[in-house]
């Protein structure tokens, strides 16, 4: 198969661009705060606050440390989008750390949980808006702090693409796919099918876990918590909310599944009009990937929760899944990662494969 040398002046593509513009937008958003004293959406004094590890910072200190951070990542992404001949390795390495350290910060650290939350519930409350149920204010659900997260997930997620390219462009690999013609064999097709299976499967077995303790209790069973307290989500209709999240949790281990089956590679053929035909690669790993970005970022802010073990009353059945959910993430990214491996075909970019 012909290849093409990718020369390492090669320009970045749209990531490096949209993430200066997006950090730049926050970045001043965040300067405004900072003169104005109103509008930073994080800290103790926030809805849920302390769930959030942004508690630590002092709110008088949290809008111009944003502001910093969010404009000089800005200009950080500005200049991994010029050609990059042949940079300093002090200065690759300060770009790299510098980059990658503000991408987890902004898509981990700063979401925590209640995104992660809002993506299970999203079923629930879209088909149930129509006819009243749940019986919550939308107002409440969908707030300003929300909003704050997911924008800052998705600023990190696409300061990462800008620096992943960087990256691969300044070490003389394609900024596509990140071949550079040496063969890597845990990367080849054969390798990630069998290290994406075990992956694959331990991403599907912890929701599934999690989803069984929620089914118990919205069937009456008390498992891992007192009677009164479930007497309590009964009476409320906690149950049957925790019964919704648990039935996505299912949902999604199936999903999961799908990575290493043949249907989620074909499309099944119950599925009139698309059976047989290829399933595209973006989309099974686009949301497979955002899901186990939001699942560490829900796993950090939980387990560092001050009050977490008072509120599952210690280790027990309702505990231990949430206690497996550091290992959630890393292996749903992983059986993505492995999946995109498999699929991925020749670049179009360089022409390797």
């Amino acid at each position: 198969m012909t290849t093409t040398t990718i020369a390492p002046t090669h320009r970045a593509g749209r990531a490096a661009p949209l993430a200066a513009g997006w950090l730049g937008l926050w970045g001043v958003l965040a300067l405004v705060a900072t003169v104005t004293g109103t509008g930073y959406p994080f800290g103790v004094d926030a809805p849920d606050g302390d769930a959030n590890l942004l508690r630590l910072i002092p709110v008088p200190v949290g809008p111009p440390l944003f502001a910093a951070l969010l404009l000089t990542a800005a200009v950080a992404a500005l200049a991994m989008n010029e050609p990059a001949a042949h940079p300093s390795r002090p200065l690759r390495a300060l770009l790299l750390g510098y980059g990658w350290t503000v991408a987890f910060v902004l898509a981990v650290v700063v979401p925590d949980a209640r995104v992660l939350i809002i993506l299970g519930y999203a079923p629930m409350l879209l088909l149930g808006a129509p006819f009243g149920w749940p019986p919550v204010d939308y107002a409440d659900v969908f707030t300003w702090a929300l909003f704050a997260r997911a924008a800052a997930m998705a600023g990190g997620v696409l300061l990462a693409l800008a620096v992943l390219g960087w990256q691969r462009r300044t070490a003389g690999a394609c900024p596509g796919c990140g071949r550079d013609g040496a063969d890597h064999g845990w990367t080849t097709p054969a390798a990630a099918a069998r290290w994406g299976r075990w992956a694959a499967y331990v991403a599907a077995a912890i929701p599934t876990l999690y989803a069984l303790t929620r089914f118990a209790w919205a069937a009456g069973i008390p498992l891992g918590i007192s009677r009164s307290f479930l007497d309590e989500m009964q009476e409320s209709g906690q149950v049957w909310a925790g019964a919704g999240l648990g039935a996505f949790a299912v949902v999604g281990a199936v999903l999961t599944l799908g990575l290493v089956r043949q249907w989620g590679e074909r499309f099944p053929r119950w599925l009139v009009g698309l059976a047989g035909r290829p399933v595209p690669v973006p989309l099974a790993v686009v949301p497979a990937a955002l899901v186990s970005l939001a699942v560490t970022a829900a796993t950090l802010g939980l387990l560092t929760l001050p009050g977490f073990w008072r509120l599952t009353g210690g280790f027990s059945m309702a505990s231990a899944p949430m206690l497996l959910w550091p290992f959630w993430g890393p292996a749903l990214a992983a059986a993505t990662y492995a999946y995109h491996l498999r699929r991925r075909g020749a670049c179009r970019r360089c022409g390797r494969g």
